[in-house]
């Protein structure tokens, strides 16, 4: 089974940086004036004179100008909270799945309008079971049927618990692949899924272990609604 390989690598690095400075200079004080000379003439001796008055007080030095306000230094920003563990997935964790039953709705679809296509068909199954007011009894799924280099076959199903009326030529009920499979797991956009089956070749070749000619992707995040690229989707390899 062979997937078209697509390889698309987005970088962006942003490197705030902050520089603070502080410029705190000391007024210098004034010198003290220095006091006026004391120099007078005596004045001539006469009977009964009154005294020289007294000279005058020297004049108080300057009071020292007052130096300006150290600027205040910014508190510092509160530490940002810790981000949360993420524990390691499943890679190659041996289960055994089983059968749901499911609607289905048979679709082709090209490499390059791949997710595009998957969407539309869950769109139609979710419009259906809407209408008739039935809620879905498990994550949607993709079940490939055949692939090559320029498109694929698939099954996108959904669980319910009771089979909607009015199925469309397209629209059929069966029963979700079950077995023992290996269990993988991926984070991110569809695009990038090349290389998580990449991995997935890797390990099975690794093992010596043998798989059936199909895969099974269950979205454990509605696809409808969540960004492309927050998408969480387990892949299931169904073994011989």
């Amino acid at each position: 089974m062979y997937r078209r390989r697509s390889f698309r690598l987005i970088m962006h690095a942003l490197i705030p940086i902050a520089a603070i400075s502080l410029l705190c200079g000391d007024a210098l004080a004034q010198s003290p004036a220095a006091g006026p000379g004391a120099s007078s003439t005596a004045a001539e001796s006469k009977p009964n004179a009154p005294p020289s008055p007294a000279p005058a007080p020297a004049s108080p030095s300057a009071t020292p100008a007052t130096p300006p306000a150290a600027a205040e230094t910014p508190a510092p920003p509160p530490a940002a909270a810790p981000a949360p563990v993420q524990t390691a997935d499943a890679f190659g964790e041996e289960i055994t799945l089983e059968p749901k039953t499911v609607v289905v709705l048979k679709g082709t679809a090209n490499w390059d309008s791949a997710f595009d296509a998957l969407i539309e068909s869950f769109k139609s199954l979710s419009a259906l079971l809407e209408k008739q007011g039935i809620k879905p009894a498990g994550n949607p799924m993709i079940v490939y049927t055949a692939t090559d280099d320029t498109g694929f076959s698939y099954l996108a199903e959904i669980p319910v618990d009771q089979a909607p009326k009015n199925l469309t030529k397209d629209m059929s009920m069966g029963k979700s692949p079950d077995g023992k499979a290996l269990k993988f797991v991926h984070r991110g956009s569809y695009d990038n899924m090349d290389n998580t089956y990449e991995a997935i070749t890797n390990h099975l070749d690794d093992k010596k272990l043998e798989a059936k000619d199909t895969f099974v992707e269950e979205y454990m995040t509605d696809p409808l609604t969540t960004a492309e690229d927050k998408l969480v989707i387990n892949v299931y390899v169904p073994l011989k």
